[in-house]
């Protein structure tokens, strides 16, 4: 762990992502990976990534770097979380051992000299991370650059809410200054929180409350709570404000998935020049 890593996480200015994703790792099967591959598939809308190259910003637990070689693709994956580096590389080490096709690195999005080593990829990935870095906008930029011409960017980003994003922001910080029986109490009352918010609609038509969001890419509705009350820094973005962003720089959007709550809209763009 890095020493400026390590002390921010002490002070508790960011959250240890990999810790949260090492415990997901413990509930991977072949279901949640066939839902990624499928969510990779229906928003970029290709079904296959043969001799295409695929860049992972903050690979997190690695899963989607798995479905990306899983769909044929030469895969470069980065964190800046150590523990989230080993969390891709125990899934390369149980799928593809030994695989020349799938690098791992240490790295950070705002790193511009790291991001410009690595050279420019066919598709640039970066769920739900760049906002997470404490400087979103330069990391915005650095994914822009890491995307060849003619390639695909496909990013999300935590919608912006105005007075309720900042209150959400107030709780992230206190989550991660308190104590561990405090966050476990933060856990479940966010959970509760979010499960009764929208159970209800769901309930109505006879849905599953966990069965939205996270389940559907694959990913696991507790530690997807856990990732959210924590996850910290934070910042957040209107659709609008990252459709101008990219467009000035010669991007145009080809997809397009919003969240009207709190969660993350989805964009796909593709690099014109």
């Amino acid at each position: 762990m890095k020493p400026e890593y390590a002390s921010e996480v002490a002070k508790g200015e960011r959250f240890e992502f990999g810790k949260n994703w090492d415990r997901f790792l413990r509930l991977l099967n072949e279901e949640r990976i066939t839902a990624a591959v499928k969510s990779l598939q229906d928003m970029l809308e290709v079904p296959d990534f043969a001799d295409l190259s695929f860049l992972d910003i903050g690979s997190g637990s690695g899963l989607f770097s798995l479905a990306a070689r899983t769909l044929g693709a030469t895969v470069v994956s980065f964190d800046f979380d150590t523990a989230s580096v080993a969390c891709t590389q125990q899934l390369k080490r149980r799928y593809y051992p030994q695989d020349p096709h799938w690098r791992i690195e240490t790295g950070s999005a705002l790193d511009r000299t790291y991001i410009d080593s690595l050279g420019q990829y066919d598709i640039v990935y970066s769920w739900g991370v760049l906002h997470h870095t404490g400087d979103m906008w330069r990391a915005l930029e650095n994914a822009s650059i890491a995307c060849k011409s003619g390639g695909l960017l496909y990013i999300s980003i935590y919608n912006d809410q105005g007075g309720t994003s900042q209150r959400w922001t107030a709780l992230k910080r206190l989550y991660n200054k308190s104590p561990r029986p405090a966050k476990f109490l933060l856990e479940v009352a966010v959970s509760a929180y979010f499960i009764s918010k929208r159970g209800i609609a769901l309930a109505a038509k006879l849905e599953n409350p966990f069965s939205r969001d996270e389940q559907e890419r694959g990913m696991s509705y507790f530690r997807g709570v856990v990732d959210w009350v924590g996850g910290y820094p934070f910042e957040v973005a209107s659709p609008e404000k990252i459709f101008d962003f990219y467009r000035a720089r010669g991007f145009t959007l080809m997809k397009l998935k919003t969240n009207r709550g709190h969660g993350c809209n989805e964009f796909v763009f593709r690099r014109e020049r």
